[in-house]
């Protein structure tokens, strides 16, 4: 990955970060097939006793996948925290729904980044 000239090195590192995760994860194969029916196996104690092939990109993704599913909930979280509502003041013609600012950009409600978080998720 290239980094631009003047570029914050922490962003940088949070790029590289993200690009690392995505790479892995595009790599790894996907289970949602196999969960449907591995959810039929489970046994009185509470396991699936299964066999399976894995391949090398399957086993770092699955290795890493808690830690960064935390980590993206928790970043989630934070900017969700950061960019909230507030009244923006001035004159609007309908009292019952002022004009509304994200608190952290004044852009208004709901802002690009709200959005981008929500489009995230509703996917």
């Amino acid at each position: 990955m290239k980094t631009r000239r003047g570029a914050d090195p922490r962003e940088t590192r949070l790029r590289e970060r993200l690009e690392t995760i995505r790479t892995r994860s595009e790599k790894s194969s996907s289970w949602r097939a196999s969960t449907q029916h591995l959810s039929r196996l489970v046994n009185r104690s509470g396991f699936v006793p299964i066999r399976t092939r894995l391949s090398r990109e399957d086993l770092v993704f699955l290795a890493g996948a808690r830690d960064e599913v935390l980590a993206f909930a928790d970043l989630g979280m934070r900017l969700i925290d950061l960019h909230r509502p507030q009244e923006a003041g001035g004159i609007t013609s309908d009292p019952e729904t002022p004009l509304r600012r994200c608190r952290a950009c004044m852009a208004r409600w709901p802002c690009p980044t709200f959005r981008a978080v929500g489009d995230a998720l509703d996917r």
